[in-house]
């Protein structure tokens, strides 16, 4: 089970305490899961991959899975970048008990397309071992104050990625392309 990263302190921030506020309120838990994600992915389309909603509150990028049957699934993921095209994101599912599929879908295929400001680029997903959270868990706090809270309320282990930019290979042609 994923433990609680760290208890509150009183020198959060403004935005941090409301974050987490909002993070924890029972409308978002309860309304975000329908709501959100629909419409993240409609203004994401309807502006071309310029502006989703959610941004207005918390970094967002748009992750480009693969369901078991081929299709592409699109989710708006609440993200950390912590390198140059590198992010971290946290399965917590709005705080509810089931892991979210796209969750599923990296564990079964690691790699994936990310959308984040105006670029796509492919990913290789990696999951986080429980210490490894533990390293990130500045990252983790800053993009989701209610991590911790999360966690004591759902009772599972939240999976947490990091996407990192998949590396080219050379073919023998000499041309170089995605793996």
């Amino acid at each position: 089970m994923t433990t609680p990263i760290q208890p509150p302190s009183r020198s959060q921030g403004l935005r941090q305490r409301l974050l987490r506020a909002v993070g924890n309120s029972w409308l978002l838990r309860r309304c975000g899961p329908l709501l959100l994600p629909r419409l993240d992915r409609r203004f994401h389309q309807w502006t071309r991959g310029r502006w989703v909603p959610s941004r207005l509150l918390v970094p967002v990028l748009i992750l480009h899975t693969t369901r078991r049957d081929g299709t592409v699934c699109h989710t708006p993921l609440l993200t950390s970048q912590t390198a140059a095209d590198t992010f971290i994101v946290m399965a917590t599912n709005f705080g509810r008990p089931q892991h979210p599929a796209w969750s599923w879908h990296l564990l079964r295929e690691p790699r994936a397309t990310v959308h984040w400001r105006r670029r796509s680029w492919p990913v290789q997903a990696r999951l986080l071992s429980p210490e490894e959270q533990r390293e990130a868990q500045d990252e983790i706090l800053a993009a989701m104050p209610c991590f911790d809270d999360y966690a004591r309320h759902i009772r599972r282990e939240i999976r947490v990625f990091v996407l990192a930019p998949r590396p080219l290979a050379h073919t023998r042609a000499g041309r170089s392309h995605l793996n």
